[in-house]
């Protein structure tokens, strides 16, 4: 396609084109979406994004392209599968990792289900802060989110390698990280905590963390943010193996759901 004919596809200026072309231009998304669609690719090649950086990856890409999530997810424990990297196993792991955002039963239900299935109860917070001699809030404040993230993951394999048999409590943002998440799903059999959001905010409270609160307009604030990062994570959250609302009934009933749902899955009699 020549240049004009883009410009006049893309509806952007013959000279702005240019620009691009030669590194220069101070092209907008929407201008590089409107290329794109001239061109009639997508944007990440325009970009040049690894994705589309041989033949390979661009017929995988076609042939992923439009699917549904139930065809994508068999997909993606397939091509685990097959790296050895990121499928299911073959029998339900009795690794039984907790998962959902901070406030959702984790750190309450994790120890009394650990101790009615006799396993080591594994609360990866800590391990990351052991890691990295210090507290979750300095290693971001000092180091960032990207070393963060590097200490979360070595925390997940090293309980992977040590315990074979464990409840694992995860940090509410670990499934941000993809590379770590698909680990956890090929190693672990995985349970998604979920509940209100306020019951979220009011247990946050219950756990001594005042920040969420400070006046009527933080409250709503907090709120709105909370709803949002819900909202984000849902679609990852839902990955998991099982879920269980937390809100629906009280913590003795939510307790002997959560063991009925690992018991039967781990196909153990119930204790006595």
């Amino acid at each position: 396609m020549t240049r004009k004919a883009l410009a006049v596809a893309a509806d952007v200026s013959e000279r702005h084109l240019a620009n691009l072309e030669y590194g220069v231009g101070n092209a907008s998304i929407l201008i590089l979406l409107q290329v794109a669609q001239a061109l009639q690719c997508p944007l990440a090649e325009l970009l040049g994004d690894v994705t589309t950086s041989s033949p390979e990856w661009l017929l995988l890409r076609e042939l992923l392209e439009g699917r549904d999530d139930a065809t994508l997810r068999r997909a993606r424990v397939a091509v685990g599968e097959l790296l050895g990297t990121g499928g299911r196993p073959a029998a339900r792991s009795s690794r039984i990792a907790l998962i959902g955002l901070r406030g959702a039963g984790k750190s309450t239900l994790g120890p009394q289900l650990a101790d009615d299935l006799g396993f080591p109860f594994v609360e990866l917070s800590r391990q990351i802060e052991q890691f990295a001699g210090c507290t979750i809030s300095e290693i971001q404040a000092l180091y960032g989110q990207n070393a963060y993230r590097r200490y979360e993951r070595r925390a997940l394999e090293e309980a992977i390698q040590i315990y074979p048999e464990a409840v694992i409590a995860t940090p509410g943002g670990l499934v941000s990280d993809a590379a770590t998440f698909n680990l956890l799903l090929s190693h672990c059999t995985t349970v998604w905590l979920h509940a209100d959001p306020e019951d979220h905010m009011r247990r946050v409270l219950a756990q001594g963390d005042t920040r969420p609160m400070g006046g009527a307009a933080a409250s709503k604030e907090a709120m709105d943010d909370l709803k949002s990062i819900l909202a984000g994570r849902a679609p990852f959250y839902s990955k998991a193996d099982f879920r269980l609302d937390t809100s629906a009934q009280p913590l003795p009933e939510t307790f002997a759901l959560l063991r009925h749902i690992v018991r039967e899955a781990l196909a153990l009699s119930p204790a006595p």
